[in-house]
């Protein structure tokens, strides 16, 4: 009798899920073994229920690498949440006849993974393929988690349409884009549109001061105005929101949790607070104009996956199953330089949480330098001089009222 592997997906949707599948069934096909699908990630194997379950064959995955979502389905089902559930997920993956896992998903279903290895005690081999559109594994600088260029083009894409609206219009737009830990995607798309600025929270600390982001935005409207522009975009990523100081507390205090203790941040009205605030500035000072709050997430999560995401999906689907077969297991795999390399599973996990390291844009990288350049927002040489003399008559306040003000924007 051949040997099983399973599939399961965690998490929220990518572009590429099915590519995963779909090279993960062929090769371990072509290597004699059984390929189980798990339904809805890990819902049902955490109440050891071992009926939803899909046998996938070779022409069971015939082009659904072209296609976006998973034919899996995927949950947020976190069983590391008690014993219990875990004993649920190997007595289904043990009642199955499980050999290999595959695990595809994003830092909660890395640590699952990492946990589900454990607790089979050897007996079934595990490998992690890392996705999420957030790119925030603990993967080398430059290296993606797939889905993730796939989302970026099409949300630059979506930011350029607004910019044109935004031109057309003569307003502001905020766009709230995902990225719950780290803002690679708000500065992929702000930077693929040419956005007029992005905030992410790296750049911001770990206890961002609603009155400074308040701050840039007004400032980068004033200085567009002062250039005698009346339009812009501004690409924020949501993880600003879960960074706020004790000022914004109550704001987040009634907020949702997802199953893995995650704020909900889609229930957050980030673009809505910014709009208002930012609004009373402006009237504050005199000025009046159109902010629209906008949010772009989801649009992205189901994109079918560009060329670059098809092709890199076939591989690490290969690489997991070659990596299982050939006697690996607690490993995520990876792609780099055209080579596959396994990350161990100790190696991704945070010394002083136990969790999943997470990757966060590099400030002082000369990538990240070299999209600041190109915001137009507030910076240091603005607040001296003539500039400084332009941006305050521009309000009607004194050149020192005007330094004063911003100056927690270019801090």
């Amino acid at each position: 009798m051949a040997e099983k592997l399973a599939v399961v997906v965690g998490g929220g949707p990518a572009p590429g899920i099915n590519g995963v599948i779909s090279a993960v069934t062929f090769e371990a096909v072509k290597q004699g073994l059984e390929v189980i699908g798990i339904y809805d990630g890990f819902k049902w194997l955490s109440k050891g229920d071992a009926s939803h379950v899909l046998k996938l064959d070779i022409e069971d995955i015939s082009r659904i690498h072209l296609r976006g979502g998973s034919i899996l389905r995927t949950s947020r089902e976190n069983p590391t949440k008690s014993h219990e559930k875990m004993t649920g997920v190997v007595k289904a993956l043990t009642q199955l006849g499980i050999r290999y896992l595959v695990t595809i998903g994003g830092d909660d279903t890395a640590y699952t993974a990492t946990r589900v290895e454990q607790e089979a005690g050897g007996h079934i081999s595990v490998c992690h393929v890392p996705k999420t559109i957030d790119n925030d594994l603990p993967l080398p600088h430059g290296v993606p988690t797939f889905g993730f260029e796939t989302a970026r083009q099409l949300g630059a894409q979506l930011v350029e349409n607004i910019m044109e609206d935004a031109l057309t219009a003569s307003r502001w737009y905020f766009i709230i884009a995902m990225g719950r830990s780290a803002g690679h995607l708000a500065l992929g798309m702000g930077m693929g549109a040419g956005a007029t600025l992005t905030l992410i929270p790296e750049e911001l600390g770990n206890k961002i001061s609603l009155n400074k982001v308040i701050a840039i935005l007004t400032g980068a409207i004033i200085k567009r105005l002062a250039d005698k522009k009346n339009h812009g975009v501004a690409v924020i990523a949501e993880g600003v929101a879960t960074r706020f100081d004790q000022e914004a507390l109550t704001f987040l205090k009634d907020v949702p949790l997802d199953d893995h203790g995650n704020i909900r941040l889609a229930e957050i009205p980030l673009g809505n607070l910014l709009k208002q605030r930012v609004t009373e500035e402006l009237n504050a000072l005199g000025l009046k104009g159109t902010i629209i709050a906008k949010d772009i997430g989801y649009e992205l999560r189901c994109q079918p996956p560009i060329s670059f995401d098809r092709e890199y999906t076939r591989y690490l689907g290969y690489s997991a199953v070659k990596f299982l077969v050939s006697g690996g297991t607690g490993a995520m795999i990876m792609l780099k330089d055209g080579k596959s390399l396994p990350i161990k599973f100790s190696d991704l996990l945070d010394s002083k949480t136990g969790k999943t390291r997470i990757r966060i844009v590099d400030i002082n990288a000369d990538d990240y330098l070299m999209a600041r350049r190109y915001m137009i927002r507030l910076e240091k040489e603005d607040l001296e001089g003539e500039t400084l003399n332009k941006l305050a008559s521009i309000v009607k306040i004194s050149p020192e009222a005007f330094k004063k003000k911003f100056a927690v924007a270019v801090e």
